[in-house]
């Protein structure tokens, strides 16, 4: 074998790799190799979708509080009428928390448990008042990424309802004075539908 014929490296080219790009090698030219790609997913994931549950129970001086029960669409689209009646509530805790210096999950219960109460109570009411109009933004919303922007008729006509029924009004806080707020314009700029939503 002359030192023409002598291979420069121990690892080869693949022979349908090309002249110009880079080099494509073999698995079996890596026996040992931590990186060869049949080994990758072979092993145990650091972080996986496992769901983490406390199993510790509550102390027995702190009473229960049933959960909300709703899932993310149904809270984005009943949120500005939460926090609109939960003002007062969602304030407390956020003070206490400030307060705690970092105990607030504990030392916060009983305002947090304020919260989750009036919270559920926003959600009742407009079960109770305004289903339709709820369930046909929610819907939306579930349907176009959470965008509030794609969604503006059916929020519209919950937002009248619920206004009308309950008493409580959507607005958005930092909103420019003097300007119509993004909500009530009738044409939302990166919606998919280019004209006048309502």
């Amino acid at each position: 074998m002359t030192d023409e014929q002598k291979p420069t490296s121990k690892l080869q080219h693949h022979p349908d790799s090309s002249i110009h790009g880079p080099p494509l090698y073999t698995v079996s030219q890596f026996p040992n190799s931590r990186l060869r790609p049949d080994k990758m997913a072979a092993r145990e994931p650091q972080f996986n979708q496992q769901v983490l549950v406390d199993t510790t129970p509550m102390p027995a001086d702190i009473p229960s509080v049933q959960e909300i029960g709703a899932t993310s669409a149904p809270l984005t689209s009943a949120a500005y009428f939460i926090g609109d009646k939960c003002k007062a509530f969602n304030d407390d805790y956020m003070k206490c928390k400030q307060d705690a210096n970092g105990r607030g999950e504990f030392d916060c219960l009983k305002e947090g448990r304020k919260v989750t109460r009036c919270a559920a109570s926003v959600i009742k009411d407009i079960n109770t008042h305004c289903l339709k109009q709820f369930t046909a933004h929610w819907e939306c919303l579930e349907n176009n990424n959470h965008h509030l922007w794609e969604c503006r008729k059916p929020e519209l006509e919950l937002n009248k309802c619920v206004f009308d029924k309950l008493g409580l009004k959507k607005t958005i806080p930092g909103a420019p004075e003097g300007q119509t707020p993004v909500h009530l314009r009738p044409k939302q700029i990166y919606a998919q539908f280019p004209g006048p939503q309502y």
